[in-house]
């Protein structure tokens, strides 16, 4: 097992907490909803042979700090730019799933010349010019209400976050039992909820934002990697990958099968294998 050590960053306008492990060439490891860095923990062990691994919580979740903004992807983005920054990483690689992967777009949109390469699982790109049903979830709209999501979570928080963790798997115990209750524990602190529907309540400016970025005519460079998990069981599929090609010229993938949305969750080995594959190959 990796040894972790648990830090906090102090930034411009948040606090991150982050975990290390491993040695060698930097990687940042961006979480998604309902999750926290703790959703990277099995496949940390696999690739901390092979790297320096920085796993940060989000803005507002976990054990960072919950600003009352400030949750737009390219703010959430200059946050990891900030923290790798301080950890003295000009140049570095990312991996995201979720949540993470709108954050990875837009830090490589904003600094394309920090980021190496990328591997994203299961999220597409808001705003990138195609059909809008790979992020026309209902609970999209619902997250988004001001007030009315807090209302009716507050004190179920163990209730709906678990309805997500048994759904969007390839089977019910997808998430272990330790993780769910992790994550229920982080999501139940004060104000984290409301951090976490903030990343939803930001959506139209994370369009506007992708939008202004495609209008200018530019694409990404950056070597990507892209997994959608299995559409048949409640994975994005294809359609991960075909967002991330109308943003980006230099991009690879296709379905991680036998496995749901959770995708570092339910095969961490076949994450592992083939972010170091893709790596070493160059990207």
């Amino acid at each position: 097992m990796a040894a972790l050590a648990h830090h906090f960053a102090d930034l411009d306008q948040v606090s991150l907490h982050y975990v290390t492990a491993g040695q060698g060439e930097p990687v940042v490891l961006l979480h998604g909803w309902p999750q926290t860095w703790f959703m990277w923990r099995d496949v940390i062990p696999l690739l901390a042979p092979h790297y320096s691994l920085i796993a940060p919580d989000m803005r507002g979740l976990g054990n960072s700090s919950r600003p009352e903004d400030g949750y737009d992807k390219m703010t959430v983005a200059r946050d990891i730019a900030q923290l790798m920054t301080q950890l003295g990483h000009d140049r570095f690689r990312v991996i995201a799933h979720d949540w993470g992967g709108p954050v990875a777009f837009a830090l490589a949109a904003q600094f394309p010349e920090r980021v190496a390469a990328m591997a994203i699982f299961d999220a597409p790109v808001l705003g990138d010019g195609g059909p809008i049903n790979h992020h026309a979830r209902w609970h999209f709209g619902f997250h988004a209400l001001p007030g009315l999501a807090e209302a009716l979570t507050e004190g179920r928080e163990d209730i709906y976050l678990r309805f997500f963790y048994r759904f969007g798997g390839a089977h019910p115990n997808a998430i272990t039992e330790d993780a769910q209750a992790e994550y229920v524990r982080a999501y139940s602190q004060p104000g984290a909820m409301t951090a976490g529907f903030n990343y939803y309540r930001e959506v139209p400016q994370d369009i506007a934002d992708t939008t202004a970025f495609r209008g200018a005519g530019r694409k990404l460079e950056t070597p990507i990697l892209v997994y959608g998990g299995d559409p048949a069981t409640r994975g994005r599929g294809r359609t991960a990958l075909e967002s991330w090609l109308r943003v980006a010229d230099n991009v690879s993938g296709g379905v991680a099968e036998n496995c749901g949305h959770w995708i570092p969750e339910e095969r961490p080995d076949f994450v592992a294998d083939e972010v170091i594959r893709f790596f070493k190959a160059g990207a």
